[in-house]
């Protein structure tokens, strides 16, 4: 039997129960419902969220009837808390809303390569460790003479019980170490910029979410798609419309797959972060809710700005603005960033973004995102520091890498040597496998004047 990972429903009950919890439907008036839901979900035999898996074993398919109609009923309990999905409401959420702002002027290439540079060596950077906690990519980093993280991860002098105490992720292992490192690897981090860059390319700046959702079923293959990215495709070939496909039996909706597709609409609009979260709204909302949707809009707000400014904390400033104020991604950035100005030791700040945000799924928005706030502003510009230390805080690794990277190489205006690979991308999209970065900045500077 094949077990599809991240859309079956009896794989979504947990998932969706500690969604619950985390959107306040948990508590008050819903509590009881939430709660009672949960003990039928149990007495049944289904199983909470697993940490880090997307299926559960063969065996729990007899629990599909029963998985649907609670994620239905789970679905008609309304979030108590105002965090508001639809563009007027965020925007009305938002006191500090940037204004309009005049056309930008030439922006320096050098710095459209950097971004697009940074975003590739951060989420390399972060491949092989990728679903290893905290711990363990520290031991690896030790046991091979590069802690603190300055360079590749490398296998070469890694003992066999530390090996096997950390397996490395063995899709990335083959391609993603410093001995084996050659043109960049695929990624589906780099792959959705590709697709951000290509919708415009096909569509222009008036591009829709149903034309995102086109060109997905078009170009993106359903198996390099994850978590809610994932339940959104399956909701469009079963007829579901946008935004319907984000709430529709979807509980990953506040995951991080919104947020690592929104660089490049940050990229063609330099210097006008509403103008760039407005665009990454309309991606977002295909996929995800909330603050699912904020942590889009906050990337491609930074990344906006990392095109004109040599601040990190500027740049930082830029994507809160766009994060209405009494969301929990606002708080856990404001609070982040605090950290991050206050602790010399960098470990010290990702003790703190642990303690917070702990509970949280690995792959979530709000805890990625209070992390590449922290290592932009504790990194005060070093690229290396920056992406090191969004990989070495252990939860989304290749893609806290990749997004602290975009902003750190732009701000540069490219990276070390030593980040650099050679200049072909890795890509199962069409047309796009073996491109250059360079011909990728080219094609984002010529969007910025369409």
């Amino acid at each position: 039997m094949i077990r599809l990972t991240w859309v079956q429903p009896e794989d979504l009950v947990g998932h969706e129960l500690r969604q619950a919890m985390e959107d306040g439907r948990g508590e008050g008036e819903g509590g009881a419902r939430v709660r009672e839901i949960a003990a039928r979900w149990h007495a049944a035999g289904g199983h909470d969220a697993p940490p880090r898996a997307g299926a559960s074993a063969p065996e729990a398919a007899r629990l599909r009837g029963p998985a649907e109609e609670l994620l239905d009923e789970l679905a008609a309990i309304p979030s108590p808390w105002d965090e508001p999905s639809d563009l007027a409401g965020i925007i009305a959420a938002c006191p500090s809303w940037p204004g309009s702002v005049p056309a930008a002027g030439q922006v320096d290439p050098a710095r459209v390569l950097g971004a697009w540079l940074g975003r590739a060596a951060g989420c390399v950077l972060g491949k092989p460790v990728e679903k290893i906690p905290r711990a363990g990519i520290r031991e690896i980093a030790e046991a091979t003479g590069n802690w603190p993280i300055r360079g590749w991860f490398t296998a070469n002098g890694l003992s066999a019980d530390v090996a096997a105490r950390w397996p490395w992720n063995r899709r990335s292992a083959v391609n993603s170490l410093a001995e084996n490192i050659d043109r960049v690897p695929e990624d589906d981090d780099l792959n959705y910029p590709l697709l951000a860059l290509s919708v415009l390319e096909r569509h222009g700046r008036g591009f829709t979410t149903d034309d995102v959702a086109r060109l997905w079923l078009d170009e993106l293959p359903a198996g390099r798609t994850f978590t809610a990215e994932r339940v959104a495709y399956r909701n469009l070939l079963d007829g579901v419309e946008p935004p319907a496909t984000a709430t529709y039996r979807n509980p990953f909706r506040e995951w991080i797959g919104a947020m690592i597709r929104t660089d490049v609409y940050g990229w063609v609009n330099p210097g006008d972060p509403a103008t760039a979260a407005e665009f990454a709204w309309r991606d977002a909302r295909l996929t995800h809710t909330a603050n699912g949707i904020y942590g889009a809009m906050f990337a491609a707000a930074m990344c906006a700005a990392s095109l004109v400014t040599t601040s990190a904390e500027e740049v930082v400033r830029a994507g809160l603005s766009v994060v209405p104020e009494g969301s929990r991604l606002h708080e856990a950035v404001r609070l982040a960033v605090a950290d991050a100005t206050r602790e010399h030791d960098f470990e010290r700040v990702i003790d703190h973004l642990h303690e917070r945000h702990g509970n949280l799924h690995w792959v979530h928005t709000i805890n990625n995102a209070a992390l590449v706030a922290a290592t932009l502003v504790h990194g005060r510009g070093d690229f290396t520091a920056t992406i090191a230390g969004a990989v070495a805080g252990g939860w989304d690794t290749d893609s806290a890498g990749a997004t602290a990277g975009s902003v750190a190489g732009a701000l540069n205006g490219g990276v070390p040597d030593r980040w650099r690979m050679r200049d072909s991308l890795a890509s199962s999209l069409t047309g796009f496998d073996g491109v250059g970065l360079g011909e990728l900045a080219a094609r984002t500077q010529e969007m910025m004047r369409s």
